[in-house]
């Protein structure tokens, strides 16, 4: 029999005992003690409210706490009693029809296997709700859970908020949010062993519902997805990183279907990205593996990989949890940041030395000691022109989160103490590092559904939201950073700040742009963005470049420098609008003249002829000298017909049957 302690008030039977199997029928608390004497009841706690145990529960417990005052709660079994036992904690709001996560958690005590047990703190107002609901995800033996109700201290106003809305996508992986159909709006993917889902946004607001079924694979997207174009088509792909292998899931440059491109070896995949490690030009992807040296699939120019092991993070106990990949030294190639889970392995730093090759600098730069840390959150967080890191602990046992500044001289300063993230007690997998108020200062999304926003002095201050960590992205095109968790979005409330989104499409590099710095001039000074695939630990976000601008109205210069060493500069963009920069498009500098076809006449009227006898063209792309895409067109016969364009100069893009891409200037007469 199921009985509560220090809840003598009430006349219990057994049929209110039993009643917690359910979320209709939960079972009163109140500050205390109560005892589970197992947890079995018939409805599992959903949706999950714990970021890093995304693995659905067969059973649950059921509490419903009604406060009296206002308190923030803590509810922990993080006691001597349960050492031995691995619960898992959520904690919603809402009725039991429409549960909204508030909190939630799996290792956050200091007791038990080790971390095994829980601990959760919320913001309880009286008059509301609040449900307190166990699962057996990890162990379906009683436990003992206490209910604390601390004195509350209100929260100031929230500098960012969300509104929730349910979305339509009922694949089992939901943690993707990227571009997939070209358009550069964020599209919003979902995964199941034999179909894709996408809610594809579209540009009058809304998704449309968009299903392709797939080749059965063996290796899911258990701990991670990355995204990006391996074949150059103009269509993102995605990797799935499991706990035995990887899978490739090419899209066809029709977008109607995907090709599965299974790799067997054996790997226990954490983080998952793509990146071109060779500078060819092309999508290379690197996998964290848990208990072996790492892994790297080498793209032969086609999207067909070649997998290599060893020389980017070897150190034997494994642990390796979450990449990231960032240009430290500014000196134009991504190097190596390795976030390490386990007992004592310490975290890594690899330079890139620009052959394909990396240097493990971790003691050299100050970023070598233990951690117990499965992400990391990389920006400029003091706008200084390089990349500062937060490592995130996913346990207080190994000293808390960590605040590293760049000295810029290839070395990092612990300043920790007194930024904030010192007393910052939350903890989680996912980390990441976006601008959510458009101030021109990135801040850091954390555990316990706290956005610490930047107060642009290298200190941080707690602002709670109604989320965990999930993807980002630009869900609603309004210039502003939304995310995607679980079955719900998470829409920006959004402020009076200005902005700009730069969309990236590579030609001599790849065509994601990924690895580029992308870099913003103004009264503020500068800002600095690295195009990534994969940050965090594992979920994909937004290929697009946001950046905030507070209250200024003017953009001096934006420059992109590419993988390829190009490097593109647009003067005076447009503020509160998204940009397109094509690669060596603009007025930049080293720009490239595609020379396997011709246009004439060049100066034109009216069309363009199209001379080459090496190329099958299939689509044509103009865009104007502010990257914004102006017309579109099949080529007929090698003529198009730009009678429509104002007076100027304009950039082509062909893209050629093999999907490849091909550009030249003209003048418009």
């Amino acid at each position: 029999m199921k009985k509560t302690l220090l809840f003598s008030l009430f006349a219990i039977t057994n049929s209110i005992v039993y009643g917690q199997d359910t979320c209709a029928s939960a079972l009163p608390v109140v500050a205390g003690i109560t005892v589970i004497d197992q947890i079995n009841g018939s409805q599992a706690p959903s949706p999950i409210c714990v970021v890093n145990s995304t693995q659905v529960a067969t059973a649950g417990e059921w509490y419903i706490y009604m406060p009296i005052g206002n308190h923030t709660v803590t509810v922990t079994t993080d006691l001597n009693i349960n050492i031995g036992d691995d619960p898992r904690v959520h904690i919603y709001k809402g009725d039991c029809g429409n549960l909204i996560c508030v909190a939630g958690d799996d290792d956050s005590g200091i007791l038990g296997n080790p971390d095994a047990l829980s601990v959760v703190t919320f913001d309880a107002l009286s008059g509301n709700s609040y449900y307190i609901a166990f699962d057996d995800i990890w162990d379906s033996s009683g436990i003992t859970f206490k209910l604390i109700e601390n004195e509350y201290i209100p929260q100031p106003v929230s500098i960012v908020s969300f509104t929730q809305q349910s979305i339509n996508l009922s694949s089992f992986y939901k943690h993707c949010v990227v571009d997939m159909n070209g358009d550069y709006l964020d599209d919003i993917v979902g995964v199941s062993d034999e179909e894709i889902k996408i809610l594809q946004q579209k540009p009058v607001g809304g998704f449309d519902l968009i299903t392709k079924t797939t080749p059965e694979t063996i290796f899911m997207p258990t701990w991670s997805i990355a995204a990006g174009d391996i074949d150059k088509d103009g269509l993102n792909d995605l990797l799935y990183a499991d706990n035995g292998g990887v899978t490739f899931m090419k899209q066809n440059s029709s977008g109607n279907s995907f090709t599965m491109m299974e790799h067997s070896e054996y790997v226990f995949s954490q983080r998952s990205n793509f990146v071109d490690l060779n500078n060819d030009g092309h999508l290379d992807a690197f996998v964290c593996h848990d208990v072996d040296p790492n892994v790297r699939y080498i793209n032969d120019g086609t999207g067909n990989f070649t997998f290599f092991q060893g020389g980017m993070g070897d150190y034997a106990p494994g642990g390796n949890y979450g990449s990231i990949f960032v240009d430290y030294d500014n000196d134009g190639d991504m190097d190596l940041f390795i976030a390490k889970c386990g007992s004592g392995p310490i975290d890594e730093l690899h330079r890139n030395n620009g052959d394909g090759t990396f240097t493990d600098v971790s003691i050299a730069a100050g970023m070598a000691e233990p951690s117990q840390s499965w992400s990391s959150a990389w920006a400029d967080y003091d706008n200084d022109g390089d990349m500062d890191a937060m490592i995130g602990a996913s346990s207080m046992g190994s000293g808390g989160h960590k605040l590293r500044r760049n000295n810029g001289d290839g070395t990092f300063t612990d300043i920790t103490l007194g930024s904030g993230l010192d007393v910052f007690m939350n903890i989680n997998i996912e980390n990441v590092a976006h601008d959510f108020d458009n101030d021109g200062f990135v801040d850091i999304f954390m555990g316990g559904n706290t956005i610490m926003i930047n107060n642009g002095n290298m200190t941080f201050t707690p602002n709670p939201v109604n989320t965990d960590v999930g993807s980002i992205g630009d869900l609603n095109n309004d210039g502003f950073l939304d995310v995607q968790f679980s079955n719900y979005i998470y829409l920006n409330d959004t402020n009076d700040n200005n902005w700009i989104k730069v969309n990236l499409r590579g030609v001599e590099s790849n065509s994601n742009g990924i690895g580029a710095r992308v870099e913003l001039y103004g009264a503020w000074g500068k800002q600095i963005r690295d195009v990534r695939s994969g940050d965090g630990f594992r979920h994909m976000s937004s290929l697009n470049t946001h950046f905030g601008i507070g209250a200024e109205e003017a953009i001096t210069k934006l420059v992109i420098k590419w993988p390829s060493g190009i490097i593109d500069e647009i003067l005076n963009p447009n503020i509160n609008e998204s940009i397109l920069v094509v690669e060596s498009s603009t007025l930049g500098v080293n720009p490239s003249i595609d020379s396997k076809f011709a246009l004439y006449p060049n100066p034109t009227k009216n069309v363009l002829n199209i001379q080459s006898d090496t190329l099958e063209m299939k689509t044509a792309g103009i865009y104007d000298m502010m990257g914004r895409l102006v017309l579109t067109s099949n080529v007929t016969n090698k003529v198009i017909d730009v009678h429509s364009l104002s007076t100027g100069t304009y950039i082509l893009l062909l893209t050629d049957t093999e999907g490849k891409n091909h550009i030249q200037k003209f003048i418009k007469n």
